[in-house]
């Protein structure tokens, strides 16, 4: 975390960077398709980055339902 960020504004950051991760792979998937290049390896990482954002996103939605219930 960085100093004076709480949990759940560090979460929110994860998320944030991570979506702009995976939109920057998806992009370079396609450059690599429209210049007939092989994609497996862009292809794992961005599966990896998804499974990464999956987790940011469901953390972050947990801080939230507890913030919500009041804990």
């Amino acid at each position: 975390m960085r100093e004076g960020e709480t949990e759940i504004e560090m979460v929110r950051r994860h998320v944030r960077d991570g979506a702009a991760i995976v939109v920057r792979q998806h992009e370079l998937v396609g450059r690599l398709q429209a210049n007939g290049l092989a994609t497996q390896a862009a292809e794992q990482m961005l599966a990896q980055f998804e499974g990464a954002q999956r987790q940011h996103q469901e953390h972050l939605d947990r801080l939230e339902a507890a913030q919500i219930a009041g804990f």
